[in-house]
């Protein structure tokens, strides 16, 4: 016969690959102290409503205590006949204190449980990865504040658009990582709800407190169907698709970074505790932080994705393709946090290049925008401004030269309204601070762009 804790009916044994194949107690062992504190509260709850006795109650307690020590103090082996966490434990706790240990299951299932056991985990890893963004977010003000009046060329479709301030560009990560962590705080909400004492599927027949358990807890909310409380995932769905979204985010600025440190752009040095060298060419310097950052948002989209195809055919309630809900979670919250981590690290630490920069936004046409609007203000239409620069930029292409080298002659023959105050306004710095609109690059729209930032952490 059979000594599983389900292998009553069944008449063979398994077999031992066929056991490894089913097992989940290679990856779900991480979740051993939300096991084990979902268990102590069930027993704690099994006990006031007479369920089980106060000395039962003192003994389960005890022993899963004991279990958690033997595990943080690596003197706990783990079993794959006893497939999962659950069983593991459950066994555990029998040869630690005998039959009392059998009753702790009283009134549950391996459903609820771990439903209830991944509910505590992904609250305690959410909340983790915000701390981990705001981290990040403080290193960007740092580095907004320290970098405020360096300018560089701003671009669009990866071509020279117009100069901004370094740390007008650089807060733009901020605001896109302000958007994570709001998400990730929103999706507690459905995290932080308790499914224990759901049952396999339909509740008990047990007066069950699920009240007390969801104290005891900490959690905030409670699912009002059994059937719902075992079989949702929505919230390990969006926390992926979270992970997903601040991921991409961080492959952007990785790819910023990876630009701006090429010979090309020269714009940055990374510290070299976070570049690597080539085995063959002694010169390099390469950004493979920045580059695995880049390539692992694909991992953890490939891990929502199949997430999303998991769920999608199965009818309720709970179906042993959910035990596959694990390991790309898992990955993917160390992927993030490990990310966020090493872009803290870059950042904190990189060079600005700033007399690259400078000669950079003198070298260019990024001020053309401003010469158009200068000729809208001496009463020119845009449209009709917009020729007249682009011959002028035109001509300047041909002679090898930029506005700022045309002599006021050549100016005037292309529009009489230009006058010598032209050279001024061409200066990057001047474009820079007449940009005035709110959110905008200026010096003085900055600043205020910091204050409500800091105001938001």
């Amino acid at each position: 016969m059979s000594k599983k804790a389900w292998g009553g009916r069944f008449q063979e044994e398994s077999i031992s690959w066929v056991e490894e194949f089913n097992a989940s107690i290679h990856f779900d062992k991480v979740l051993i102290e939300e096991d084990i504190n979902g268990s102590i509260a069930h027993a704690n709850m099994l006990a006031a409503q007479n369920i089980i006795s106060e000395d039962e109650n003192s003994q389960i307690k005890s022993g899963l205590l004991s279990i958690l020590d033997d595990y943080n103090n690596d003197k706990l082996t783990f079993s794959v006949s006893q497939e999962d966490i659950h069983m593991n434990v459950e066994a555990k706790l029998i040869e630690k204190i005998g039959a009392a240990g059998g009753k702790l299951h009283t009134a549950r299932s391996r459903n609820d449980q771990v439903a209830t056991d991944m509910h505590l985990y992904v609250k305690k890893e959410v909340k983790a990865v915000i701390n981990s963004v705001e981290l990040l977010q403080e290193t960007i003000i740092g580095l907004a504040e320290k970098h405020l009046d360096i300018i560089m060329p701003g671009y669009t479709h990866l071509q020279r658009a117009q100069p901004i301030l370094f740390s007008h560009h650089i807060l733009t990560y901020f605001w896109m990582l302000e958007r994570d962590k709001s998400r990730f705080n929103d999706s507690l909400k459905r995290i932080d709800v308790s499914p224990l004492g759901a049952g396999a599927i339909s509740g008990t027949t047990f007066n069950i407190d699920r009240f007390q358990t969801k104290d005891e807890l900490g959690f905030e909310g409670i699912y009002h169907n059994s059937m719902d409380a075992v079989s949702d995932r929505d919230y390990i769905v969006e926390t992926l698709s979270n992970i997903s979204l601040t991921m991409v985010h961080l492959s952007r600025l990785s790819e910023e970074l990876i630009f701006w440190t090429t010979d090309e752009a020269n714009f940055v040095t990374l510290s070299d505790a976070f570049t690597t060298g080539s085995s063959m060419m002694p010169q390099k310097k390469n950004p493979d932080m920045a580059e695995l950052i880049r390539g692992k948002s694909g991992r953890t989209a490939g891990h929502l994705m199949s997430m999303l195809m998991l769920l999608k055919g199965l009818p309720l309630t709970y179906n042993k393709d959910m035990q596959e809900d694990k390991e790309g979670l898992f990955d993917s919250l160390t992927t993030i946090k490990g990310s966020l981590k090493i872009m803290n690290g870059m950042l904190g630490t990189l060079t600005i290049n700033e007399e690259v920069l400078e000669e950079a936004v003198t070298e260019d046409f990024s001020n053309a925008t401003e010469l158009a609007d200068y000729l809208v203000a001496k009463g020119i239409p845009f449209r009709d401004s917009h020729e007249i620069v682009g011959k002028l930029v035109l001509t300047c292409i041909n002679n090898g030269i930029y506005l700022k080298d045309m002599s006021l002659n050549e100016f005037k023959a292309a529009s009489d309204v230009i006058e010598e105050d032209i050279y001024d306004i061409l200066s990057p710095k001047v474009v820079v601070n007449r940009r005035i609109s709110y959110g905008s690059t200026g010096t003085e729209s900055v600043k205020q762009q910091l204050e409500v930032a800091k105001n938001h952490l």
